[in-house]
């Protein structure tokens, strides 16, 4: 069930009342620096796991 344009538009009013217009983009800009880090994150690891998978074992 996808929400309706009331129930978004209720939800910005109420972060915008919670935050305040001024501290939006800096939130957002946050958001998005902790977003690519966790791309990142995530990229290294499965690298990590790649390259761990294709050494030879030793025994």
């Amino acid at each position: 069930m996808r929400p309706g344009i009331w129930q978004l538009l209720i939800v910005i009013l109420i972060i915008v009342v919670i935050f305040g217009g001024k501290k939006i983009p800096e939130l957002a800009r946050s958001l998005g620096k902790a977003k690519g880090e966790f791309k990142k994150g995530l990229a290294e690891g499965e690298k990590a796991e790649s390259e761990a998978s294709e050494a030879p074992e030793a025994k």
